[in-house]
């Protein structure tokens, strides 16, 4: 189990049945597997507990849970402001999961301020900007939606687990650890997987929604940004994929289809930190990941108002394109040391 406390969840469970009818599910702007798998999952638990619980996302997102038809309980702020500012306004208890700063909701974020409702936060990244009596962050967890089951069981809701929020959850943990590839070392990964798998999840379908689902305009994209976007600074063992808004314009770009570019630079022999620039009309868009030791969430949050895990972050800039890759190739020598370090170690394998 992770580190759930299980005192924490009684003192919960027993507000909730006193205090709580209605229920809104909150993940971050932009949302992943994991925020999709995690929050779908817990709001199937909800409903099936008798709580009125609805998911709210706040932007678009790539369909990459199975069965989405299967959870109708959700709706999109930017789609819909006015009908899920009523919905928050209604709502007797928020979760968060996912996030644990305030600016990853996008919109949102100014209607919640304008309300005081009390919090759930459910999450496992570092360093929560959230307070609230009723935090269950672990870092140590391959996801949220790990955590998110295991929350599932503290509170007593394992019998409401059905099938299709079994999917949900799994589909969170393969996305996060890239099919448990990564942050999949625990033994308590594998056997949350085994219980879920055996609540109905079907492994092979999550497996082909998240990673075998493209669509020929995406797989062109994919092969032009690595035929001719990908540079490698083997001096510093990085590279980084950059695309213009004109490029993905090009390859009739739809939401999620640049998912997991950020990971293709690793697989090249002596490269340890990779990262992805993405252009659209209001910002750059960066992710970043690593191998080994190099924090790239600390990297991130130093040099581009991000954050994340050790191995997976994301960023932002409001210079252009090209002053951002240019201030990211002029970091690089600063990090040379700990990064041939690293080559080292990777090469030991």
């Amino acid at each position: 189990m992770t580190s759930i406390d299980g005192e924490t969840c009684v003192s919960l469970l027993a507000w909730m049945k006193e205090k709580v009818r209605k229920v809104v599910v909150l993940t971050h702007a932009n949302p992943d597997g994991d925020a999709l798998g995690a929050s779908l999952g817990l709001n199937s638990v909800l409903r099936n507990a008798g709580f009125q619980s609805v998911v709210i996302f706040p932007t678009d997102f790539p369909s990459l849970v199975p069965g989405m038809k299967e959870f109708s309980n959700w709706i999109i702020f930017e789609q819909h402001e006015r009908v899920c500012g009523q919905m928050l306004e209604e709502a007797d208890l928020l979760f968060f999961l996912d996030f644990n700063d305030p600016k990853r909701i996008g919109k949102v974020k100014r209607k919640l301020d304008q309300l005081t409702k009390m919090i759930v936060l459910i999450d496992h990244h570092p360093q929560p900007m959230i307070e609230t009596p009723f935090l269950f962050s672990d870092t140590t967890v391959s996801s949220t939606a790990e955590l998110v089951y295991d929350f599932v069981v503290r509170m007593g809701w394992g019998h409401f687990l059905d099938a299709a929020g079994a999917t949900a959850l799994l589909t969170g943990i393969i996305a996060d650890t890239a099919s448990f590839s990564h942050n999949a070392k625990r033994p308590e990964l594998y056997r949350a997987v085994a219980e879920l798998i055996a609540l109905g999840a079907d492994q092979h379908k999550i497996q082909e929604s998240l990673f075998n689902t493209n669509s020929a305009d995406r797989l062109r994209l994919l092969g032009y940004a690595l035929s001719e976007k990908m540079e490698i600074f083997p001096e510093y063992h990085a590279a980084m994929i950059s695309l213009t808004r004109e490029e993905l314009k090009k390859f009739n770009y739809k939401i999620g289809d640049t998912e997991g570019f950020v990971n293709y630079p690793l697989a090249v022999k002596g490269i340890i930190f990779s990262a992805f620039f993405l252009e659209n009309e209001e910002k750059i868009k960066i992710s970043f990941r690593s191998k080994g030791g190099f924090a790239v969430n600390e990297f991130s949050s130093l040099h581009f108002g991000g954050g994340g895990h050790h191995n997976a972050a994301g960023g932002e800039s409001k210079q252009s394109l090209k002053d951002a890759l240019e201030k990211w190739i002029t970091l690089l020598p600063q990090y040379s040391e700990i990064l041939e370090k690293e080559s080292l170690k990777e090469a030991e394998f």
